[in-house]
């Protein structure tokens, strides 16, 4: 057992630089998403809700495959890591950027309308004010789908990215030892899994003792 987990765990450095990656991309550009969702120019608001939706609806694998296959048809021919984190990056953009919507809907618009009577800039409002609560609003989601995202960048073996998955896999062609193989990836997602999911919690707990929403 011990000689599959050495096969198997160094796919563990792809597996959480194509998850830690996308996720911050998709973290980076999902505010954008957000604000042009919410915008009041509605042909704006309509093509980034279309955009949106149109990504939501369609299969993560086979947006991997549109981008790895699809791509070299123009030239652009991106290795599996590369097309990996472009595809999971839009994709967790997206999610995010719902995520983020709804922790800005859970606040309250009298808040905004306070701060400006008192003077305060957007800027000083969004940041101080805003900000933190949806913050705490938002972690437990996003949490989760960081979670979600380390299990879905599985799905990136089937276009060769040498992660878990994909060295579990070959070990079971190579050894015939299919339920140790993927039994030992099992526990090492699990194992990566946990702390994300203990740490979200501990921030969650003490963001609640700070911050109160009406």
């Amino acid at each position: 057992m011990w000689h599959i987990f050495t096969q198997i765990g160094p796919g563990v450095t792809n597996t959480l630089v194509l998850t830690a990656v996308s996720f911050a991309i998709g973290a980076v550009l999902g505010i954008p998403l957000t604000v042009m969702s919410g915008s009041t120019f509605a042909p704006l608001r309509g093509v980034t809700r279309g955009f949106v939706q149109i990504v939501r609806s369609v299969p993560v694998l086979v947006w991997l495959f549109i981008v790895f296959f699809g791509l070299p048809q123009y030239n652009l021919r991106p290795s599996p890591l590369a097309a990996g984190i472009l595809t999971l990056s839009v994709v967790s953009a997206v999610y995010l950027s719902e995520i983020y919507r709804g922790g800005l809907a859970a606040i309250d618009r009298g808040q905004w309308e306070a701060s400006r009577a008192l003077g305060l800039t957007r800027l000083d409002t969004a940041s101080r004010i805003v900000g933190p609560q949806v913050f705490r609003v938002v972690l437990p989601p996003v949490a989760t789908y960081a979670i979600g995202l380390l299990k879905d960048s599985a799905l990136a073996s089937t276009i060769g990215v040498v992660e878990l998955t994909y060295r579990a896999n070959s070990v079971t062609q190579l050894t015939g030892k299919g339920l140790t193989s993927y039994a030992i990836a099992g526990v090492i997602y699990l194992l990566l899994s946990l702390p994300l999911a203990i740490a979200s919690r501990h921030v969650d707990s003490r963001l609640r003792t700070r911050f109160y929403l009406a």
